[in-house]
């Protein structure tokens, strides 16, 4: 089982950043994608940002250039780094690892969320 801990959401004015961070229970990052959701009021949730075991990255459309993935294998962390915030990035965003591919159906997990709200 694998416990995944959110932090860094909160309250920026459009343009503004935040960086959200994403506590891992061990060390995954080399059989478990790592990735992060958001959920806006009365909207599906959608991928954002995510990270395969081998590093490559993949960004939705709305957000490269100024959302950035990373992770600090030595601390199991992932983290993403959201500039030129829009009132568009607001939503509860959740961080996934998925290590279907080696460990089956059962081995994806979510955090519990973080708010992130833009506004004036």
């Amino acid at each position: 089982q694998i416990q995944l801990v959110e932090s860094g959401g909160g309250l920026v004015q459009p343009g503004g950043s935040l960086t959200l961070s994403c506590a891992a229970s061990g060390s995954i990052f080399d059989t478990y994608a790592m990735g992060w959701y958001r959920q806006g009021t009365a909207k599906q949730r959608e991928l954002v940002a995510a990270m395969a075991s081998g590093g490559t990255t993949t960004y939705a459309d709305s957000v490269k250039g100024r959302f950035t993935i990373s992770r600090d294998s030595a601390k199991n962390t992932v983290y993403l780094q959201m500039n030129s915030l829009k009132p568009d990035d607001t939503a509860v965003y959740y961080c996934n690892a998925d290590g279907r591919h080696y460990f089956g159906p059962e081995a994806d997990y979510w955090g519990q969320g973080t708010q992130v709200t833009v506004s004036s």
